[in-house]
């Protein structure tokens, strides 16, 4: 009786041991994998208080300032980006109706040889949007100013245009009415087209708010999604090539 009564402790302890390796990699895979699937993306943001968390396959992103997320992968014309977003507005303190943003071809210029990665120079950035007039790179602002305006603009790089206003770079193409605005709590589809002979489209819902061909086409960078003051939902990123 006490040899079959050590077994069944014996047993029970090794169930123990089971259940206990099984919490630790239900605790692992919640906790650690997730953060290391966030390792393709790089943060650039003005404020320590921003965040970016992996909710499943939702980036989930609250920032009181400024933010740009850099993919981390190059791309080269032809290629097509897609992903869906969705601004929350929920009564968070980032819950704000207010800028979809993103870049895509971004490079930094340089004075001699080719233009370098945009994800060397993050730390030479403050994470304010001003900054980013130091990129060559497409750029659509939907919903920006507070969701005021919708704007496509090239960047040329300029640095003076950090400081000087009149340098800045002239707006392409411009919606003002409600129709071409943010909703709160909307899942837009988004998907951005580049062909080898520099024409570059902008669709949101099938929608397509952007066809510009630039005749000294940007054919080769990075793509970063942009907001500031905002909580931002973000999934299903694909990249053609």
């Amino acid at each position: 009786m006490r040899r079959k009564r050590i077994i069944m402790m014996c047993c029970g302890r090794r169930r123990l041991r089971w259940q206990l390796l099984l919490l630790f990699f239900i605790f692992y895979s919640s906790f650690f994998i997730p953060s290391s699937a966030c390792a393709a993306w790089r943060i650039e943001a003005e404020s320590g208080a921003a965040r970016v968390l992996l909710r499943g396959d939702t980036l989930d992103i609250t920032t009181p300032r400024g933010l740009s997320l850099w993919w981390e992968e190059p791309l080269t014309a032809p290629c097509t980006i897609e992903y869906r977003a969705c601004v929350v507005v929920e009564g968070g303190p980032c819950d704000r109706l207010s800028d979809l943003n993103c870049f895509w071809m971004a490079t930094v210029p340089v004075t001699h040889g080719e233009a370098s990665s945009p994800l060397r120079t993050i730390g030479q950035r403050s994470g304010r949007f001003v900054e980013s007039y130091r990129l060559q790179c497409y750029y659509l602002g939907f919903g920006g100013n507070s969701n005021t305006t919708t704007r496509f603009r090239r960047y040329d790089g300029d640095t003076l245009a950090v400081t000087v206003a009149d340098r800045r770079p002239p707006v392409l193409v411009e919606y003002t009415d409600s129709a071409h605005l943010l909703r709160p709590n909307h899942w837009y589809d988004v998907r951005i087209e580049m062909t080898a002979d520099g024409r570059t489209r902008y669709y949101i819902d099938d929608e397509l708010l952007v066809d510009y061909i630039d005749p000294t086409p940007l054919l080769h960078g990075w793509f970063a999604f942009r907001t500031t003051w905002s909580h931002i939902r973000l999934t299903a990123l694909t990249i053609t090539r």
